[in-house]
């Protein structure tokens, strides 16, 4: 403990006056980098979680030192990190080509509300350490995850094409892009005329590497293919 920070953890008007103002520092610093990435929950979202969370504990402190009321301090708090889940469960979605977003920011609302607990407390050093903690996570090992990760998603590609044999050309270009194929599932449908057409699901393992329009691009090159679709 920094002897420097003994002030802040008296219960009086200056140390209440600094642990918001912390909490409002601290979120708004998580929050301006979700608000530059144009994330769900931006600048304000984080700032007022945080506040929340630090007002929560400092009611705690208040309802135990001042009134008299001798209750578990930690459970207003604990039913703060179990409540803010559903604000961040709103930021989560799933996108039509059934890619999970959102995750992250959910776990940083999160994260914000600890921090505003640890302000609220005035644990002064462990709220600006997690803080610039949260801070590398999101801005500096992102760029070490997206460079070196080699982490492989499943896609599920809708084919459309008019003669039987196309399928023998579009297997081979999956392989030719070095895709490993999981499932293959093939529907022939009558057409107009009396003609028919046939339809393929092919599930490819895409590592995030390789761009999903580059492989959809390629097999609508294929010679009597007529749609190709990510589901």
């Amino acid at each position: 403990m920094l002897s420097c920070f003994d002030f802040v953890r008296d219960v009086n008007l200056l140390s209440i006056t600094v642990r918001m103002v912390l909490a409002v520092l601290c979120g708004g610093m998580i929050g301006i980098e979700r608000e530059f990435k144009r994330r769900p929950a931006g600048f304000r979202t984080h700032i007022l979680i945080c506040l929340g969370a630090a007002m929560t504990t400092l009611t705690s402190q208040y309802l135990y030192l001042n009134m008299g009321m001798y209750t578990d301090v930690a459970r207003l708090g604990a039913q703060v990190i179990a409540g803010v889940g559903f604000i961040g469960a709103g930021t989560i979605i799933v996108t039509k080509h059934q890619r999970v977003k959102g995750l992250t920011t959910a776990a940083g609302l999160w994260t914000a509300a600890i921090i505003g607990l640890v302000c609220g407390a005035g644990y002064v050093e462990c709220a600006i350490f997690a803080t610039l903690m949260v801070l590398m996570a999101e801005l500096v090992l992102i760029r070490f995850e997206y460079r070196y990760a080699m982490k492989a998603d499943d896609v599920h590609l809708y084919i459309e094409y008019t003669d039987a044999n196309v399928i023998e050309d579009i297997v081979r270009v999956i392989r030719d892009k070095h895709l490993s194929m999981k499932e293959l599932e093939i529907t022939r449908v009558a057409g107009d005329n009396d003609t028919m057409r046939y339809c393929a699901i092919i599930a490819v393992r895409v590592s995030r590497k390789q761009l999903d329009e580059e492989v959809i691009n390629s097999l609508n090159a294929v010679e009597n293919v007529t749609n190709v679709e990510e589901l």
